[in-house]
């Protein structure tokens, strides 16, 4: 499985909400392929912006779990392995989904 984590601030950190992610993605999904990027400095001062971070994510994934799934249905199985992160810690998710080749 590759997976990669990172930030619009490009220090090569990751925090607590991109390990859980992470954690709870790999979990439920065994992704081929899982990019968790934090976009959370380019929408400082929009709505939902949280001034510690880790509010807005893009998420790649690649799982042979969404294989035979609509679109819809691939989105409700993230938005499900993610659970009580959804809204109270992440308040945007970009959501690039595919199955496996």
């Amino acid at each position: 499985m590759h997976s990669t984590l990172g930030n619009d601030s490009d220090n090569g950190q990751s925090g607590p909400v991109a390990r859980l992610i992470k954690e709870r993605i790999e979990a439920a999904l065994s992704p081929k392929t899982l990019v968790i990027q934090d976009d959370s400095a380019s929408h400082a001062g929009h709505a939902g912006h949280k001034h510690e971070g880790e509010s807005h994510f893009s998420l790649t994934i690649m799982a042979k779990a969404f294989q035979n799934e609509s679109r819809i249905n691939r989105e409700k199985m993230v938005h499900r392995a993610l659970g009580d992160l959804l809204p109270d810690r992440i308040h945007a998710l970009k959501l690039t989904l595919s199955p496996t080749e």
